[in-house]
């Protein structure tokens, strides 16, 4: 009988109520991965101001789309697509982990021990690593699986940035998102999840794999888009151009219509729901822009699919 194999995605996870705000942010902010506040040892205390400071705003937020973050509903939902599509190619069990929320990768790992599953393939839900994105929560999963009473053979998958059924599905996305429009005369803008520049300074890959994706979409579909970044908070450098100085660009440059494309997300949540389709929505309209969305990639067949690629190419590639 053929060993089973767990599959472990990896994602971010969200508040799924009002009163989930708080610790959530406290639960990120404590993370030093994502951002060093003050010595060590002030980390969370520090993180646990920010995180009561920043609540009541981010619940307002939330509040516009119903109260909470789909994305661990969603996420579940791409994992039990997953696991469908790995039937008919071994003995798959695909669990879910949470970097900031539940389920933790404790609780990912327990689930898989429980089943008597050892050997895991563990898939960050982020095409384009960072040691803020994924790599935060592969070392989060380590620490859990260092502490567990089993033992697990941990395979890893890194950034994606070019596979070709995820470069295909954001692809088809863009022109069914063109196609919605009565203009032919449409920028195409990829707004990815911003990054403290120091991050780069020493040696992140993200912004090189964002570049590579784009390069490849705009390779498929012969559009040329313009990449600019949302979502940054704190007193650093961060990438650019924000993606509000990009719209203010495209304003003095006379542009009537965008679309956004959420480049660095593969599923709906704060940064999709409420910053893209509502925020910079009605900033562009505000200067006469139509500004519209591209689809999230959640659970169209083909994400599904270029999932059940990684995980078999890397599987065979790893000779297990």
């Amino acid at each position: 009988m053929a060993e089973k194999t767990g599959v472990i995605l990896l994602n971010m996870g969200g508040p799924e109520k009002p009163e989930d705000v708080a610790p959530f942010l406290y639960n990120l902010f404590s993370d030093r991965d994502i951002i060093r506040l003050g010595p060590r040892i002030l980390q969370k205390p520090i993180a646990w101001y920010i995180a009561r400071k920043r609540a009541p705003k981010s619940q307002k937020a939330y509040a516009k789309i119903g109260g909470g973050s789909p994305l661990i509903r969603i996420t579940n939902e791409q994992a039990e697509s997953l696991q469908r599509a790995l039937a008919d190619s071994g003995e798959y069990t695909v669990v879910t982990a949470m970097r900031y929320w539940q389920p933790t990768a404790t609780q990912a790992l327990r689930n898989l021990a429980e089943q008597h599953i050892s050997r895991v393939i563990a898939l960050p839900l982020y095409p384009h690593y960072s040691r803020a994105t994924s790599g935060s929560s592969l070392a989060d999963l380590k620490r859990s699986a260092a502490i567990s009473a089993e033992t697990f053979d941990i395979s890893e998958i890194h950034g994606w940035p070019d596979n070709p059924l995820y470069i295909r599905c954001l692809a088809e996305n863009i022109k069914k998102g063109l196609d919605a429009f009565f203009s032919n005369d449409v920028e195409v803008l990829y707004s990815a999840h911003s990054l403290p520049t120091s991050f780069i300074d020493e040696g992140d890959p993200y912004l090189e794999q964002l570049k590579i994706t784009t390069a490849q979409l705009e390779e498929d579909t012969g559009i040329t888009g313009r990449l600019c970044f949302q979502s940054r908070s704190g007193p650093v450098e961060w990438l650019s151009p924000s993606t509000p100085e990009m719209i203010e660009q495209l304003a003095k440059e006379g542009c009537k219509n965008i679309l956004m494309v959420p480049i660095s997300f593969v599923s709906d949540h704060i940064e999709t729901l409420y910053e893209i389709n509502m925020l910079y929505r009605d900033m562009a309209q505000e200067q006469g822009i139509d500004c519209r969305p591209s689809e999230s990639l959640n659970t169209h067949p083909l994400f599904i699919e270029s999932l059940k690629q990684l995980v078999l190419s890397h599987r065979f590639s790893a000779g297990r």
